[in-house]
């Protein structure tokens, strides 16, 4: 009875979903596509993504870029 428990456990175990990495903010300002990907998931579903650290992650990247580009535009 034992092993059929543990055999159990065993293959619920490996069917389990792996966690989704979360990206820095600076992970997300060095790579432009994983950053756009992100910002377009979360804009799609916001009722779901949106509070995920993921979403607020790329938010925060996305905006740290662009007040970068609008400072090289006016020259700073």
């Amino acid at each position: 009875m034992r092993s059929i428990f543990i055999i159990t456990l065993v293959v619920l175990a490996s069917c389990s979903e792996d966690a989704e990495r979360t990206y820095t903010v600076d992970e997300f300002m060095s790579d432009g596509a994983l950053l756009k990907r992100t910002v377009t998931e979360c804009r799609d579903n916001p009722g779901e993504l949106r509070n995920t650290a993921n979403c607020r992650n790329a938010e925060a990247a996305d905006g740290k870029l662009r007040l970068q580009n609008m400072r090289k535009a006016l020259g700073g």
